[in-house]
């Protein structure tokens, strides 16, 4: 290693450190933030480096830079380590490790234009130890000082998604999204900042939780590729944090906002399978019944009554569980029979059973939830099956309620979802209906309803 150090032999030097500390190449590219197949072709001495490259390479790893030296000698090993200086920089692809497992490939990075297939690495020069202080991802000594993380980063991190989500209950998405997403990229930095240190496993919780906050308010003013990005982000994080339950409720976060706002409930149960994978049998009841709930509505949105009520009764049974008493941490309730009976109400809507639908509803009723936005959403969704059951006037006016609350908050989300009720109304044209039509009209004219 000292010999890979003198001579810049970073191929060596990369695989030295995966060694020491008992990495796979694909856990060293999510070390580094880079594509598995760029790290490969790097360790196998086909890919170029620039001089930006292997700072950024060292500091990744943790090897302090004076240790480097980018021309020892004038040895062939250094300049073969540097060949191509001009080679295309910026290949980093930060957010995008370790999506393959749910449908989101990683992109390929533009190849480097020093290109030197003929240096292939020798698997018996593979190092094993590593250089003094990075030993078992190991800081140098100092080293938290110097980025400013030590243990307050991470809870105070949290603390600030923790207040931004209090006040999404009363506050429109579009004026809390700015301040959330300098929030992700400060998260991001820090995480940065404490990798190979002690605090990262926490730093990658703190990231996961604020891009999931930052999906949700993507979601809520109906920009689905950010709300996409910031899902991703937050399972990446989560999985880097390697804490399950994070990365469960993630996850389901991102298969209930498939399933829910992008309507592709093919692509939800997907999600919702391989966070259940990852759960495993023997996870809290809370956390099962909660995915075995969102299950339902992507098996309600394929149309499948027989699988829907299968995962509904198995929600129930969880939810029975003496072990049920307290919500594992993300979940801040636990699950009940009346957040069950509220997702069999939404199963019934979405299989067309209004009168099922209904009854559910009245079992669901509890004190009105603290988010305004969420209840005026539960009121289309009530709407909906009123409407089914014929039962007009009380549908419109369940809908009329929730645009109020849309229009209020600026919740293109509840907007949305007030429109594509009215697109799904084929009953007569009573007087509601046409009050409902001038209000949206107004919305898309700007002009005010007259009277």
């Amino acid at each position: 290693m000292a010999a890979a150090l003198a001579t810049c032999d970073m191929p060596a030097v990369i695989e030295g450190v995966r060694s020491a500390r008992g990495w796979s190449q694909g856990e060293l590219a999510q070390a580094l933030t880079y594509s598995q197949s760029w790290v490969s072709r790097v360790v196998n001495g086909q890919q170029s480096l620039t001089v930006s490259q292997v700072h950024d390479l060292a500091r990744r790893l943790e090897i302090p830079l004076d240790l480097l030296r980018f021309g020892g000698a004038g040895s062939p090993e250094a300049s073969g380590a540097m060949r191509g200086a001009g080679a295309l920089d910026g290949a980093r692809e930060p957010d995008d490790v370790g999506t393959r497992g749910f449908g989101l490939g990683a992109r390929e990075e533009p190849p480097g234009t020093g290109r030197n297939p003929s240096r292939r690495r020798d698997p018996a020069r593979s190092v094993t130890m590593a250089p003094s202080g990075i030993t078992g991802g190991r800081p140098p000594v100092g080293y938290e000082g110097h980025h400013g993380i030590n243990e307050t980063t991470a809870p105070a991190l949290r603390s600030i998604t923790g207040g931004q989500r209090r006040m999404d209950a009363t506050s429109p998405a579009r004026h809390l999204l700015p301040g959330a997403v300098a929030h992700v990229h400060l998260a991001e930095q820090m995480l940065g900042n404490a990798r190979g240190t002690a605090f990262h496993t926490e730093l990658s919780a703190a990231a996961s939780e604020a891009s999931g906050f930052a999906a949700w308010l993507s979601a809520d003013l109906g920009d689905m590729g950010s709300a996409r990005m910031h899902y991703r982000t937050a399972v990446v994080r989560a999985r880097q944090a390697g804490m399950r339950l994070l990365d469960v409720y993630m996850l389901g976060s991102l298969a209930a906002f498939e399933i829910d706002v992008a309507e592709d409930p093919e692509l939800g149960l997907g999600l919702v399978r391989e966070a259940e994978h990852v759960l495993g049998p023997t996870a809290h009841p809370t956390a099962r019944a909660w995915l075995a709930c969102v299950g339902a509505l992507a098996h309600a949105g394929l149309g499948d009554h027989v699988s829907a009520a299968r995962s509904i009764r198995r929600a129930e049974r969880e939810v029975d569980s003496p072990d049920n008493a307290q919500p594992p941490w993300p979940w801040v309730f636990a699950f009940d029979q009346a957040k069950v009976a509220g997702y069999r109400a939404l199963v019934g809507v979405r299989l067309r059973s209004p009168h099922d639908a209904r009854a559910a509803f009245a079992e669901a009723v509890a004190p009105a939830p603290r988010n305004v936005k969420q209840s005026a959403l539960l009121k289309v969704e009530l709407a909906s099956a009123h409407a089914e059951a014929g039962d007009v006037d009380e549908a419109f006016r369940l809908a009329q309620e929730a645009l109020t609350t849309g229009v209020r908050f600026d919740s293109e989300r509840v907007v949305g979802r007030v429109r594509s009720f009215r697109r799904r109304y084929r009953g007569p044209r009573a007087h509601c209906v046409e009050d409902l039509d001038d209000r949206l009209s107004s919305l898309v004219t700007g002009i005010p309803i007259s009277g």
